[in-house]
C-alpha cells in the first residue's frame, strides 16, 4: 500500500511543467538568498567551495559548485576511483546472469542499458550504485584513463532515487532520464558510466565531450542530488575492503583495483 501511495504522489507531479517551474525557482536571482541556510541545513563544508556563498547567484549555481584546488586528491596505480562524492548505496555481483538487485528491487541489465546486446557484455560482471544527496558535491570526474566508446540518453522522467525512491519508486535506476557512456580501458576492458537523473529535474550536463578522459578529470555535473551506477565485465575488477554499503566515498578515492 505504501508503495503504491508513494509511486502515485510522484507521477501526479513529476510533469513537464513541474520540472520547469522547479528549474525556475532555483535559477532565480532570490534563490541566492536561501544558500546560507541551505549550506547550514546540509552541514555543507564552505571552506572547501571555491567562492564564498555571496558570490553565488542563484542556489542552482551553489548546486553546481566547484571546490578549492586540492580539496580532492585522486588515487594512483592500476585502481578506478570514485568518479563523485556519495553514499555507496549498493555493489556486488551481477547475478542470475544479468540482473542486480538495489533496496530488494531486482534490475535487469536489458532494462537499465537498452539493449540486450550489450547487456550481455556484463553477464556475471560486477555492479557499484554511488548516490548523492543535496548536500554532496554535484561535480563528476572520471574513474580512470578511457576512450569514450558511445554515449547515449534513455528515459524521460525522473523519479526520486534517495532510499524512500529506490524502495518504493519503480525501479528509478532502470527508468529514470539517464545518460549511458561506456568506457574503454587499457586492454581493451570496458565500463559503463551511467549518469541517472533525480527527481523533476533531467538535469546532466557535460563539461567533457571528447572521447578522452583521464582520470580525475572533471566530465559533468548533475542538478540535485542523484545516482551514478558502474558495471564491470566478469573478472575486471575487484573492490576494495572501504567499498561496504552505507559507507560515504569523496571522489578522487580508490575503490577497486583493476584486475
Amino acid at each position: 500500500m505504501i508503495e503504491k501511495i508513494f509511486q502515485n504522489c510522484i507521477e501526479l507531479t513529476n510533469k513537464r511543467w513541474s520540472s520547469a517551474l522547479l528549474k525556475r525557482v532555483v535559477q532565480s536571482p532570490i534563490s541566492k538568498y536561501f544558500i546560507p541556510s541551505y549550506s547550514k541545513v546540509y552541514d555543507i563544508n564552505v571552506q572547501e567551495v571555491s567562492k564564498s556563498l555571496d558570490e553565488f547567484t542563484s542556489l542552482h549555481d551553489f548546486f553546481t559548485r566547484t571546490l578549492v584546488s586540492g580539496s580532492r586528491v585522486v588515487a594512483k596505480g592500476n585502481v578506478l576511483t570514485s568518479p563523485v562524492d556519495a553514499k555507496i548505496e549498493s555493489f556486488g555481483a551481477i547475478t542470475n546472469g544479468m540482473t542486480f538487485t538495489v533496496k530488494g528491487k531486482p534490475y535487469l541489465l536489458e532494462h537499465l542499458l537498452g539493449s540486450q546486446e550489450r547487456a550481455a557484455a556484463y553477464k556475471n560482471g560486477q555492479y557499484i550504485v554511488f548516490y548523492l544527496s543535496p548536500a554532496d558535491y554535484h561535480r563528476m570526474h572520471s574513474p580512470v584513463d578511457a576512450r569514450v566508446v558511445r554515449q547515449y540518453v534513455l528515459g524521460q522522467h525522473s523519479y526520486p532515487v534517495n532510499q524512500m525512491g529506490l524502495t518504493y519508486g519503480k525501479k528509478p535506476l532502470s527508468h529514470n532520464y539517464r545518460m549511458v557512456t561506456q568506457l574503454e580501458m587499457a586492454g581493451g576492458m570496458h565500463m559503463e558510466f551511467i549518469k541517472v537523473g533525480a527527481m523533476f529535474v533531467n538535469s546532466i550536463a557535460l563539461t567533457n565531450t571528447t572521447d578522452v578522459w583521464r582520470r580525475g578529470e572533471e566530465v559533468g555535473y548533475f542538478t540535485f542530488g542523484s545516482t551514478v551506477v558502474m558495471l564491470f565485465e566478469q573478472e575486471t575488477v575487484q573492490f576494495n575492503e572501504n567499498v561496504t554499503q552505507g559507507a560515504m566515498i569523496q571522489m578522487g578515492t580508490s575503490f577497486a583495483n583493476v584486475l
